[in-house]
């Protein structure tokens, strides 16, 4: 998706009164750090730490050099190198949805629990899909150990497409060198991945202020190999941050530039990213608000402004649609957020193909939020206009009273044009006579075609017993006396 211009909400006075309240946060409040070992590698950098407190406190130069250290651009690379990402400002992708914790059954449509199988077809679907640029493991594979899940996931991803793979359930320093062990064995050694690399991750703050020892060496250590390792902050409002927006955006604010800050001060030039993922609760149940509201756009443009001028590459949330079933009410929601992360200009959108607030995936809901996104997309990209499709010879060879259906013009020019893959452009006879099917109902043969038809491009001779090896050597470590599990 090639960008437009980005629509903002904030004025520049506005934008510098929240990022001068973001730096007094992270001066004089800071962020608590759950790792002793980043934490006295901090205490070198020019951070303020207190180790009995585990509190980082980050002077404002700090902060700014941070900012500054971080590249602007960086490639997200894919086993085909024509699917590549390159992350450089100038068009957005689609990821899929993350590690949800239920499954509509793609024969039966019940919801149940997913398995590794689950992932490995819906990645093959997703491969399939020219709209997903890169992969997130969009079901938990709940049929394997829990402490193996995050290198199963990875597994069953790399394995089913050649499309970058976003390895956002590696949350700990010692999964996170196993993941990168994969990714070696694929790439073809450390340096060929620091040049390409397939994978990238991101770690998510834990609200108000804080990250946990796993994901922070996590980050780290994906630094250290060359890989994109971004930040993430999911602070749901009213509940672990602040109910105004302006609040709101100074703590995510706060939490992302901190991440950033000891990700640059420990791995200088590392590539990293901005990820403001904003939820608000729900002033009835205390649960997470499954209604998307214009608080929540708000929020995701105004971060994005933050981004930018930061020049930070911006990975924002989209889709996750509060609805049970695609109708009317996911197709509005989604809608709605896919817009405001299209007119953001965000160079990673996720995450597509869930329901009930990202908590179940749904085959049918996938390629409809393909579809939606190719739809909004389209109507931001703008249109050439040159001597070619000005078209003025043709219209004037055509003439008053003429038509155009049989010029060379039209011929050339017509595949164009958008066109409905799911929503209905049958007669209201023919949509009687089909059994009066609706968008879902396409999307779903769809689907069942994919899978049915679709090979994913193999794996290097030897590779895929490798990674399985690679998972069976962690799995000893996490059994031994002493292992991290």
């Amino acid at each position: 998706m090639p960008f437009g211009r980005p629509w903002e909400v904030l004025s520049e006075n506005a934008l510098d009164a929240i990022h001068g309240a973001t730096l007094a946060v992270l001066e004089r409040v800071g962020l608590e750090i759950g790792s002793e070992r980043i934490l006295g590698a901090l205490a070198g950098t020019g951070a303020h730490v207190d180790l009995a407190k585990r509190r980082v406190r980050f002077p404002p130069e700090m902060v700014e050099q941070a900012v500054a250290l971080a590249p602007r651009t960086f490639l997200m690379a894919a086993r085909n190198p024509r699917l590549d990402c390159p992350i450089d400002g100038t068009q957005g992708y689609l990821s899929l949805d993350g590690t949800a914790a239920e499954i509509l059954d793609l024969s039966t449509g019940a919801r149940r629990a997913p398995t590794k199988r689950d992932l490995e077809e819906a990645t093959r679907v997703a491969d399939a899909l020219p709209e997903i640029a890169f992969l997130w493991p969009c079901v938990a594979a709940t049929d394997v150990p829990v402490p193996l899940q995050p290198l199963h996931q990875l597994e069953a991803q790399l394995a089913n497409s050649a499309k970058h793979v976003q390895a956002m359930s590696i949350f700990s320093g010692e999964d996170a060198r196993w993941a990168i062990e994969m990714a070696r064995t694929i790439a073809g050694g450390e340096e060929a991945l620091r040049k390409r690399p397939i994978i990238s991750c991101y770690q998510c703050s834990l609200s108000p202020l804080a990250y946990d020892a796993g994901p922070i060496e996590a980050a780290v250590a994906f630094a250290e190999a060359g890989v994109p390792s971004g930040f993430v902050t999911m602070a749901v409002a009213t509940a672990t941050a602040p109910t105004t927006l302006a609040g709101y955006l100074t703590q995510v604010n706060a939490e992302l530039l901190g991440g950033i800050a000891i990700i640059e001060a420990l791995v200088p030039g590392a590539p990293t990213f901005y990820g403001p993922y904003g939820a608000f609760m729900d002033l009835w149940s205390g649960g997470l608000n499954l209604a998307w509201g214009p608080q929540e756009t708000l929020f995701h443009l105004a971060a994005a402004q933050l981004a930018h001028r930061y020049e930070l590459p911006l990975n924002i949330g989209a889709f996750g649609t509060g609805a049970k079933t695609s109708d009317w009410h996911a197709g509005v929601q989604n809608t709605v957020s896919c817009t405001a992360a299209v007119l953001a200009c965000a160079d990673m959108i996720c995450a597509c193909g869930t329901l009930y607030g990202s908590r179940v995936f749904s085959y049918e809901q996938l390629l409809l939020d393909t579809e939606m996104f190719d739809l909004v997309a389209g109507q931001v990209e703008g249109f050439p206009v040159t001597e070619e499709h000005l078209a003025l010879d043709v219209i004037e060879a055509v003439g008053p009273g003429g038509h155009f259906l049989a010029q060379d013009h039209t011929r050339a020019h017509m595949r164009e044009l958008w066109t409905a893959r799911f929503l209905g452009r049958e007669s209201w006879e023919e949509w009687e006579a089909a059994g009066h099917l609706e968008p879902r109902d396409r999307a779903r043969e769809r689907a069942r075609a994919i899978l049915a038809g679709h090979t994913p491009l193999p794996l290097d001779d030897g590779v895929a017993e490798e990674l399985l090896r690679i998972i069976d050597a962690r799995e000893r470590e996490l059994s031994a006396p002493g292992g991290d599990g």
